[in-house]
């Protein structure tokens, strides 16, 4: 059974309880109505059955969990690593209503998704409403029956190509890189599919054994292919065997099958059914052989090198009158000089093949660039609606704005050779990432300079140092370590950068190289109303989650470092994260100022995720007994995190420092121990920092 996020929650609370608690405050913990948690908790025991793992509950004590300790720790790696999405947002749970409606094509009642979800049965049927026209364009109807719950209608090959474009729209595809490019022999290669939201529509079991058959194949053409080409044929074919599994089988449509040429693709396909057909003992119809070779002819496109001496030879003479009928719709009075572009021809004739492959059957492809195409290339971009035109007349499909905004690229690059005119060519800004932003990046930041000389503006970053800022003034991202979508591009690497990377990353330099760059003068005052928005922002949570906190007279240095550890965070990696870095620091110089009659200790940490001010005092507010304190009364802690807004927390935290020592209303505030009024004062302070910061911008 699948874990609901609502029973993830419930979980989490209870594996971080030391005995029994009740049920109100088990729903008050996780923000829902008693009823609410006691419905969820009916579904326990089939959620723990495959753990050794108790659930209790009596009348008077509470409820509780009992089980080994390696046994709850083994079920909170899973629920503390599941699926994060937040019910709360209303696209993320409309994509999951989407889901779950190609999941299973039976009959559900709108109650079972509300109890998915954790949101009324009103909230689903609205939802449900707004999903209707994504569903729609695919051939899905659905189709609603009073008492009985609601159904989605079409015909299998619709539901093939809804829910491949569902996860080609909105899935993280990192989990399978990561399976994919890990070692053969690595038992656990396949743990990181057990938690991704892939597994949501596909069976992650069904997944890993279809990898294995693609890679038991050993074709080097497999092995070619890019991530993204990769990914979806794993996809593909994996829907293709749960739909099997289930008797779902698409019908012979109208003949276009005879027409796939039975070449070396076609031939790769009959070998990876071959091993499909052994590995799941079922029989695979013609039908989805040829089905997974136009897969793999569509990504083809990915591996075309378009400036290679050899160049593509196509003998087509259809395909030549095309090319000649869309340069026409292009621009009649350039047109004839156009077509005497032989390296235009040759690259839009590679280009062609797969892109007629996709519109015939309903395969979409990404361009992250189309935005920055269409603002730099506006008139260009404009013509080339008209040479989509003739394609959506040849194929009688629409043609997507991002395949024009390809055509644009190719359409542009000839017009600039055509007119004489030199290209603006400026530098890219490039982003460098690995874990930390100081090893492996460095190493490919020095091979990138070297090879890209003045074509690049190369950063190196760790990768919590990827901020909103950082990705405004960015072209695109080369990251060595799985990331999540960002908003630009990211190409992901061995980190020693073989010939495949350096190709990829050379293609995107050319193009963003001839587009204008991301930031002009006018984005200015943008980029300060968001530095603005990020330092009200860390004042609001300094101010939120500021802590007042006793401990006994007598405690050590040691100990009262456990004690800030423990408060400030309730897990243990980061507690001790937290007293490692704050006695690394006291070692290079005590903190504790006897003369001001108060210790400041403060660190940058890994331990937290936001900035932290605390205050520490003894239980009767009197001096800390241990020597090594120096008679002092007050403890003040000030964290902040390891994270690209150093530079303003420090600025934030330092002149909370300068108070402590030019305001002596502060120390007498902290003196009398009281959280309120220490929290009032602190208040004040901050307001005067960011009146002080507005007016010096």
């Amino acid at each position: 059974m699948d874990i609901t996020p609502r029973m993830r929650q419930i979980l989490l609370v209870l594996l971080r309880e030391n005995g029994p608690i009740s049920v109100q405050s088990l729903a008050e913990q996780i923000g829902v109505s008693k009823r609410t948690a006691q419905r969820e908790l009916e579904y326990m025991e089939s959620t723990l059955k495959t753990y050794e793992i108790h659930f209790f509950s009596r009348t008077g004590v509470g409820i509780w969990l009992e089980g080994s300790e390696g046994e709850k720790e083994r079920l909170f790696d899973q629920v503390s690593q599941g699926d994060p999405y937040d019910v709360s947002n209303r696209e993320e749970r409309r994509k999951r209503l989407i889901l779950e409606i190609l999941k299973e094509k039976g009959l559900r009642k709108l109650f079972y998704y509300s109890s998915q979800f954790g949101v009324s049965e009103a909230t689903v049927s609205a939802d449900l409403e707004s999903v209707e026209s994504w569903l729609d364009q695919y051939g899905i109807r659905i189709s609603r029956k009073p008492g009985s719950g609601i159904s989605a209608t079409g015909s299998e090959e619709d539901y093939r190509r809804a829910i491949r474009a569902f996860i080609s729209e909105n899935m993280d595809t990192k989990v399978l890189r990561d399976a994919y490019e890990m070692e053969q022999q690595e038992p656990d290669r396949y743990q990181l599919l057990h938690k991704s939201e892939i597994g949501q529509v596909l069976d992650d079991e069904t997944l890993r054994r279809v990898v294995d058959c693609i890679e038991g194949t050993d074709h080097l053409r497999v092995k070619n292919l890019t991530e993204n080409a990769y990914v979806g044929l794993v996809l593909h074919i994996s829907i293709a065997i749960n739909r099997i599994l289930k008797n779902e089988i698409i019908e012979p449509g109208n003949g276009w099958m005879e027409k796939i040429e039975k070449d070396e693709d076609y031939r790769l396909s009959e070998e990876i059914v071959s091993e499909l057909e052994k590995e799941f003992l079922i029989r695979i119809p013609e039908m989805e052989i040829s089905y997974i070779c136009l897969h793999i002819k569509g990504a083809k496109h990915e591996k075309i090198q378009w400036n290679t001496p050899s160049g593509l030879q196509i003998e087509n003479k259809e395909l030549h009158q095309l090319v000649n009928e869309m340069i026409d719709a292009y621009d009649p009075i350039q047109s004839c000089l156009l077509k005497q572009d032989d390296e235009f021809i040759q690259g839009l004739l590679a280009h062609l093949q797969p892109t007629l492959i996709r519109l015939m059957h309903g395969m979409r492809i990404q361009n992250p660039m189309l935005q920055e195409i269409r603002e730099g290339y506006t008139e260009i971009y404009r013509k080339c609606q008209n040479v989509s035109a003739v394609l959506e007349k040849k194929t009688g499909r629409m043609v997507p704005e991002e395949e024009t905004g390809f055509l644009t690229v190719h359409f542009g690059a000839a017009v600039f050779r055509l007119e004489g005119r030199k290209e603006t060519i400026r530098k890219v800004h490039v982003g460098v990432v690995c874990s930390s932003g100081i090893g492996i990046s460095r190493l490919m930041v020095s091979k990138l300079e070297k090879t890209f000389k003045e074509q690049m503006v190369l950063c190196a970053y760790g990768k919590n140092d990827i901020t909103p800022y950082i990705l405004g003034k960015t072209d695109f991202l080369i990251s060595s370590i799985p990331m999540e979508q960002q908003e630009i591009p990211v190409i992901p690497v061995n980190p020693l950068l073989n010939e495949e990377n350096m190709e990829e990353i050379r293609k995107l330099v050319f193009q963003y190289g001839r587009l204008p760059e991301k930031h002009k003068e006018n984005d200015k005052f943008s980029n300060q109303l968001d530095e603005i928005n990020l330092v009200a922002l860390q004042i609001k949570t300094i101010l939120k989650y500021f802590e007042f906190f006793k401990v006994d007279n007598d405690i050590s240095f040691e100990e009262l470092l456990i004690a800030i550890g423990e408060k400030m965070s309730p897990y243990s990696d980061r507690s001790g994260m937290i007293q490692e870095d704050l006695m690394r620091r006291e070692k290079i110089s005590s903190q504790i100022f006897a003369e001001f009659g108060f210790a400041l200790l403060h660190t940058r940490t890994k331990g937290v995720i936001r900035p932290e001010f605390a205050v520490c005092m003894t239980k009767n507010l009197g001096a800390f007994q241990d020597p090594y304190f120096k008679g002092i009364r007050t403890v003040i802690i000030m964290l902040v995190p390891v994270d690209d807004n150093g530079k303003i927390n420090s600025e934030i935290m330092g002149y909370l420092s300068g108070m402590l020592i030019e305001e002596y209303e502060f120390l007498e505030v902290l003196s009398r121990g009281d959280k309120e009024e220490i929290q009032g004062l602190l208040s004040r302070y901050l307001k005067e920092y960011f009146n002080r910061y507005l007016s010096g911008m």
